[in-house]
């Protein structure tokens, strides 16, 4: 089975996690993706705790269904191996500061001479231009500067170190995708490539939804505990008897009568639309206590029947025997080499027609190296030439 981008060829120069989160949902949905690694920088995802069978499990999943060539593009004869890549792979995908790849002889413009086809997508952290485009950054860098970490947190306590990269995966990795398959769409109508510039920063900065168009709009400044979906209304989690937590999100009418109801607090429902913040922080306590007098088990009983928006809050361990995660098949098996197949989280995505099961799991840097250049046309001998250059590593 092919998937719906198996026409395309993507050479990955990103590592860490942006970049190769994106290309993983390429290469899941068909495309054909090598990566170009250094042999003498490796990406430091390889050694990221934990490990399974001796392989990092974040490598594993990440590099998934992808092919590995060792090129050292400090080399002169590396550079001219993906000038002869690119007349094939007419996509590419790095992450590295502004004017790195151009110094090392890959940038846009000298693939471009060599490929007019060619799309080139940059992710870094402030994007192509600006003061900061050659600054260091992380994705708790990036919500901060993007403003969000100013209103994602409690008043008491602060901003909060999220458990997911958000700047990376959706600013990054997400909008990278969106820009990539635009640029593919517009080439099949004007046969011309380009370059998409994805800044972390910008697109997280694009994410502030409502509360940047209430302040850009109206002037009102999002803080923390003071939106109806940040803490500042009764839509919050709830701690019970025995420690767990529950998620109420019953905002509607039609949801919060059977929430008071089950809490036996029928009265609460007039307060919950009511918009004064004092309102709200009251209601928010009467919710707290009730919350307080049943254990977790009893709740979740409770709620389970009832279309209310209340659900339990899960650890992943829980989460992955959740009947509706195990009905949507959001697990994988992938194969290894030599070892049992690695359960891993699945690609998200469902299509009709279907997707290709997993081939294998991340591959050795280099693995596959001899391979690609023997489809490139280079023999045995040619190869030996450039692994004694140094160009392999």
């Amino acid at each position: 089975m092919t998937g719906p981008l198996s026409s395309l060829k993507v050479l990955d120069f990103s590592t860490l996690l942006p970049g190769p989160f994106a290309s993983l949902l390429l290469a899941d949905m068909g495309a054909e993706v090598l990566r170009v690694e250094s042999p003498t920088r490796m990406d430091l995802v390889r050694v990221l705790p934990p490990h399974d069978g001796g392989t990092s499990t974040s490598h594993a999943y990440l590099n998934r269904n992808k092919r590995s060539i060792a090129l050292d593009l400090k080399r002169p004869e590396a550079v001219e191996v993906v000038k002869k890549l690119v007349a094939e792979y007419d996509i590419v995908l790095e992450q590295f500061r502004p004017g790195v790849m151009d110094k090392l002889g890959v940038g846009y413009e000298a693939l471009k001479a060599i490929n007019p086809r060619l799309i080139y997508v940059s992710i870094t952290g402030y994007g192509q231009t600006g003061p900061y485009r050659d600054r260091a950054g992380h994705d708790i860098n990036y919500l901060a500067l993007a403003g969000i970490a100013s209103y994602t947190g409690r008043r008491d306590s602060g901003p909060l170190p999220l458990g997911v990269q958000l700047a990376d995966i959706a600013g990054g990795s997400l909008h990278g995708v969106i820009g990539l398959l635009a640029a593919v769409v517009q080439r099949q109508v004007t046969g011309q490539g380009q370059q998409v510039d994805v800044s972390m920063t910008d697109c997280a900065f694009s994410l502030h939804g409502m509360a940047g168009a209430g302040y850009l709009g109206a002037g009102v400044e999002p803080e923390m505990e003071n939106q109806a979906l940040n803490g500042g209304s009764f839509y919050d989690y709830y701690r019970t008897r025995d420690g767990r937590w529950f998620s109420v999100g019953s905002l509607e009418p039609q949801f919060m009568q059977p929430f008071c109801q089950a809490l036996g607090r029928p009265e609460l429902a007039a307060r919950g639309l009511s918009p004064k913040p004092e309102d709200q922080r009251a209601l928010k306590r009467e919710i707290e206590i009730e919350f307080e007098k049943r254990d977790f088990a009893d709740w979740r009983e409770r709620f389970a029947a009832l279309d209310a928006c209340v659900e339990p809050m899960l650890p992943l361990s829980e989460a992955l025997e959740h009947p509706q995660i195990k009905a949507r098949a959001l697990v994988a098996e992938v194969p290894r080499e030599g070892l049992p197949a690695q359960p891993q989280l699945a690609c998200p995505l469902k299509f009709s027609h279907g997707l290709p099961a997993p081939r294998h799991v991340g591959a050795a840097l280099g693995a596959h190296t001899a391979q690609v250049l023997a489809e490139l046309g280079y023999d045995a001998e040619q190869i030996a030439t450039l692994r004694a250059a140094g160009a392999l590593g």
